[in-house]
């Protein structure tokens, strides 16, 4: 199923530990929705303006996968099927600074963190969205002595 012309609903589900775990990771007809949503106001409008592809490396979590791989317990929105785990550098032709920078500047946005990485180019960009009241928060994560830490972009 095609959640946008160019994203489809396996890519944001796809788990290898869901699959090892045998854990259901299927979402509900309200996460397929926000999926929808996520798909065609943030992730489209990048694919097409840089005409690459772009690799999502997590998408929709279900709970338990979540808890499972440690995710954020309460807050995580891959759970709610309104983040993206995006990562550029597995097809090439585009940093993760461009399409960092690229959504920054141009989609409305709940949330866009530059994971990890360093100051030229984050490991990959997690970004949310929701269908209305986006924070339009921008965040960097760093692991400081083992522990994940977000300061204000």
């Amino acid at each position: 199923m095609k959640l946008s012309k160019n994203l489809t609903l396996d890519e944001v589900t796809k788990s290898a530990t869901a699959i090892k775990k045998g854990i259901s990771n299927e979402p509900t007809i309200e996460h397929m929705e926000n999926l929808k949503a996520i798909a065609e106001n943030i992730f489209q409008p990048a694919r097409e303006h840089f005409g690459v592809p772009i690799a999502v490396t997590s998408g929709y979590r279900s709970e338990e996968l979540n808890n499972l791989i440690g995710g954020s317990s309460r807050t995580s929105q891959h759970c709610k099927g309104q983040a993206l785990d995006i990562d550029a550098h597995v097809y090439g032709g585009v940093t993760n600074k461009d399409l960092f920078e690229y959504l920054l500047d141009h989609t409305d946005f709940d949330q866009l963190i530059w994971e990890f990485g360093d100051a030229q180019d984050p490991d990959w960009v997690h970004v949310s969205y929701k269908k209305e009241g986006n924070r339009g928060e921008v965040l960097r994560a760093k692991r400081i002595k083992g522990k994940v830490h977000y300061e204000i972009y």
